[in-house]
């Protein structure tokens, strides 16, 4: 019998008969929670790197900087390449893991994949909180930087394949709705164990274990997905998992496009030399500039050191933690909007309003600490403390309903399968070296380039949206299988590569 649930309307011409499943809902929640790991490691760095307690133990040298006013540029206080070190460690490891992401998610599937995922992170999480010296605490990020890199590798591949595809990309956006979710939480623990002297950052950081076993109990209890399955040679297992999720005995319009898929994947014996042929150059190139984009925003300086740069801006401790809780909270809220409008509007437009939304934010941010924040002055007025909230809380919302999950939805449903994980491993691997550079970078940038450095990031914002208005195509109700038909040989400029004699 097919599961219950309420009907997708089929279009013509390629759209697939289904149902929203209750099976396909608990499993896109469990396997989102591997977003709620990634949010909290984001959320967790930034908070802890603002407690006196974790910096006099740690970063004596930027303890002393912090408590004495006056010495050092406002700009350079956490100026420190070991305390960047220990943000961006989880993020060089998880660009190194995602080559061997990249073959189990296509070798083992995405549900085990998943699975490995979350033992990284469990023990990863246990090394951290339980940190003596600097050498075990970056041990433990680094274990957590390979978890990140297994879970990105595999849960948007894993969301993409299982839901419908009417609301594909809602339902993968989840991924990036728990990466919000898991930073608001780490915000609001941060902000709570601020308060506990001595070992409140211990608390902080153990706690990434509540996320890490609902990932790993997430990837034990999900079915894998007919695409995995079928591509592994499971033919019977994986046409019973897609009327299964599908909730209609008519799957065989999918299934047939899914095996044909299967069948064009088994003959590519090296899918990352196959990313290189001239027919598959679209996607590599849009892939991999989403990823540089989306670093390129900012976003991750601000989510990273969010205590620390309001701290920065002249809020106290406490107000710097409570105004990241602000941030994170709306970053949530924001995502919401993404789910409910990415498959009504389209991907296009999400972007390129955002594009304008966060371009003018960080001008003004830029603008007022220019003019009023100087290199040794004392705290910001209120008034100006407030607007700046109000402007990083502005550029936050856009990013969340834009760039953010959309720079993770829109390459892990362009690839055909036979290079989908590779192409999805390209991507994870570009995101984490960027966003290694840009969480190595950024004190020092903010040292140096002071309220420049908000300019800099807002000249990227232009340069990405004129990259968005002009090559980037729409892709919203497009089943995965057929992206290469309906969008890249209708595409004004990527159409002269989808020639049938042009792979070399």
């Amino acid at each position: 019998m097919p599961a219950g649930g309420f009907a997708v309307a089929r279009t013509g011409g390629g759209d697939y008969e289904a149902k929203i499943t209750p099976i396909v809902i608990i499993s896109c929640l469990m396997a989102a929670t591997g977003g709620l790991m990634f949010g909290y490691d984001i959320g967790i760095s930034g908070g802890v790197t603002s407690m006196p307690d974790f910096l006099k133990k740690f970063f004596p040298v930027v303890y002393k900087r912090t408590q004495e006013k006056g010495l050092d540029s406002n700009y350079c206080k956490y100026d420190n390449q070991g305390l960047q070190l220990f943000t961006s460690s989880l993020y060089l490891a998880a660009l190194i893991a995602t080559f061997g992401a990249s073959h189990t998610t296509r070798k083992l599937g995405r549900r085990l994949t998943m699975l490995i995922a979350g033992i990284f992170f469990i023990v990863g999480t246990i090394l951290n909180a339980a940190a003596m010296n600097f050498i075990m605490l970056v041990l433990g990020r680094i274990l957590l930087g390979c978890g990140v890199g297994f879970a990105n590798q595999a849960v948007p591949l894993f969301l993409s394949e299982i839901a419908p595809t009417r609301l594909r990309g809602a339902l993968n956006i989840l991924f990036q709705l728990n990466v919000t979710v898991g930073i608001l939480f780490a915000n609001l623990i941060n902000y709570g164990t601020s308060k506990i002297e001595g070992w409140g950052w211990r608390l902080s950081l153990g706690l990434a274990g509540v996320p890490a076993v609902l990932l790993t109990m997430g990837a034990i209890l999900v079915v894998d997905t007919p695409n995995s399955l079928i591509e592994r040679g499971y033919e019977k297992e994986g046409k019973a998992v897609l009327q299964k999720i599908r909730g209609t005995d008519n799957i065989e319009p999918e299934f047939q496009d899914i095996i044909e898929a299967s069948r064009i994947a088994k003959e590519v014996k090296d899918p990352f030399k196959s990313l290189l042929k001239r027919r598959k150059r679209p996607q590599l190139i849009i892939a991999i500039l989403l990823q540089v984009f989306q670093q390129c925003t900012g976003i991750n300086s601000i989510m990273f050191y969010a205590p620390v740069l309001f701290n920065t801006l002249g809020f106290g401790s406490e107000a710097s933690l409570y105004s990241a809780v602000i941030t994170g909270a709306v970053n949530v809220l924001s995502t919401l909007v993404s789910i409910y409008s990415v498959d009504k509007i389209g991907r296009r437009a999400l972007l390129l309003e955002a594009g304008v939304q966060m371009f003018l934010s960080q001008t003004v941010i830029a603008v007022v600490l220019g003019l009023k924040l100087h290199d040794r002055s004392d705290d910001m007025s209120r008034g100006l403390a407030v607007l700046v909230v109000i402007m990083v809380c502005t550029f936050v919302s856009s990013f969340a309903w834009s760039w953010g999950p959309l720079g993770w939805l829109i390459p892990s449903e362009i690839f055909p399968l036979e290079t989908r994980s590779a192409g999805q491993s390209v991507t994870v691997c570009v995101n984490m070296l960027f966003t290694f550079i840009i969480a190595q970078a950024f004190l020092s940038m903010l040292c140096h380039f002071k309220f420049g450095i908000f300019l800099f990031f807002s000249g990227w914002v232009f340069v990405m949206s004129l990259f968005v208005l002009f090559l980037v195509p729409e892709t919203k109700n497009v089943p995965i299988e057929e992206m290469t038909e309906k969008v890249w040989k209708q595409h004004w400029f990527w159409k002269r590569y989808m020639n049938d004699n042009g792979d070399n």
